[in-house]
C-alpha cells in the first residue's frame, strides 16, 4: 500500500465549516498532506477560510476543485451528499479517494453507490464523533479530533488501499479510528448522539412556548445550560440527520417515550420506590460507562 505519510496527498475538502475546517487545520499541523483546496457554493466562506489559513486555495466550481485531488472529503449536510457526489464524479481522477463526515452512514453509502460509478470502490464512509454547538469556519480548531473516535463503515466493495489511506488521514489528526457496519453505526449514533439532540431541541422549544419564558430562561441553572447546549447546533444539519437516519431515530424516540411514560406513571401514583429504582439504575449505568 502507498503510505500517505510519505506520498503526501493533495486534499480537497468540500464544506469548510467546523468539521471540514478543523480537519484541514489538523492535517496541516501534522504535515500530513500537500495542498488543501476548499470547495463550497458560497465564495465568502471560502475567502474567510483562506484568510484564516485553513485552506491553501479554493474554487466554487466543485469539479475544478476536485480535479487534482488524491482525497476528497465531503463535509456537507446529509441531504446534500447525493448532489455533491453526482456533481464531482465526472471530474474525479483515476484512483481518487472519496470520503465523508456525515452523521448517518446507510443513506450516504446508498447515495455514493448510485452516483460515484467506477469511483465507488474508492469511497470510504466515515464519521468523526466530534463537534461543538458552534458552526462555520471561524469555529474550526486543530484539536477538535484529538483523542476522539472516528468510525469508518466500509462495505464489501470498499478497496483496502482507500480504507488504509482514509484511516491514516484521520489518525494524523490525533483521532482513534474504528470500523463497524453502517447499520450498527446508525443505531448506536441514534441513541448516543441523535436522540440527545432531539431532546435538547424539544425541551428548549417546549419551554419557549410558555407564557413566562423570560423568567424560566433567566433562572436557568448550570444543569439546564449543560443539557441544552447542543440545541444551539446547526438546525439544517440536524434536520438532515433526522431525515437520513429516520427509522433509527424514531426507534430511539419510541424507547425514550416508554421510559418517560414509566416515570410519569410512577409520579402519578406517588410511587417513590419505583422512581428511586429508575434513578438509581440510571446513575449506576452513567457512572459505569461515563464516570
Amino acid at each position: 500500500m502507498t503510505d500517505p505519510l510519505i506520498d503526501k496527498p493533495r486534499i480537497c475538502i468540500i464544506g469548510t465549516g467546523l468539521i471540514g475546517g478543523s480537519l484541514a487545520l489538523a492535517l496541516k499541523h501534522a504535515e500530513f498532506c500537500g495542498r488543501i483546496t476548499g470547495a463550497a457554493r458560497t465564495e465568502a466562506t471560502l475567502i474567510r477560510a483562506l484568510e484564516l489559513g485553513v485552506i491553501d486555495d479554493y474554487d466554487t466550481d466543485m469539479q475544478a476543485a476536485v480535479a487534482d485531488a488524491d482525497i476528497v472529503v465531503v463535509c456537507v449536510p446529509l441531504c446534500a451528499m447525493r448532489a455533491v457526489f453526482s456533481l464531482i464524479e465526472p471530474a474525479l481522477k483515476t484512483g481518487a479517494i472519496v470520503t465523508d463526515a456525515g452523521s448517518a452512514k446507510q443513506s450516504v453509502i446508498r447515495d455514493a453507490a448510485e452516483t460515484l460509478g467506477r469511483h465507488y470502490t474508492n469511497f470510504v464512509a466515515g464519521h468523526p464523533i466530534a463537534g461543538t454547538e458552534r458552526s462555520g469556519v471561524q469555529a474550526a480548531f486543530k484539536e477538535l479530533y484529538r483523542q476522539r473516535r472516528v468510525i469508518l463503515t466500509p462495505t464489501d466493495d470498499t478497496g483496502p488501499d482507500a480504507l488504509h489511506r482514509v484511516g491514516a488521514m484521520w489518525r494524523a489528526t490525533g483521532a482513534e479510528v474504528e470500523t463497524m457496519s453502517a447499520d450498527h453505526h446508525d443505531l448506536v449514533l441514534a441513541g448516543t448522539s441523535h436522540l440527545p439532540h432531539m431532546l435538547a431541541f424539544g425541551l428548549v422549544d417546549c419551554l419557549n412556548s410558555l407564557e413566562d419564558v423570560n423568567e424560566i430562561f433567566r433562572f436557568a441553572a448550570g444543569g439546564f445550560r449543560d443539557f441544552t447546549r447542543i440545541a444551539s447546533s446547526d438546525p439544517v444539519m440536524w434536520r438532515d440527520i433526522c431525515l437520513s437516519n429516520r427509522d433509527q431515530v424514531m426507534e430511539m424516540l419510541d424507547r425514550f417515550h416508554t421510559e418517560m411514560r414509566a416515570i410519569y406513571t410512577a409520579m402519578e401514583s406517588n410511587d417513590g420506590e419505583r422512581l428511586q429504582a429508575i434513578f438509581e439504575r440510571a446513575k449506576k449505568a452513567r457512572d459505569q460507562f461515563c464516570g
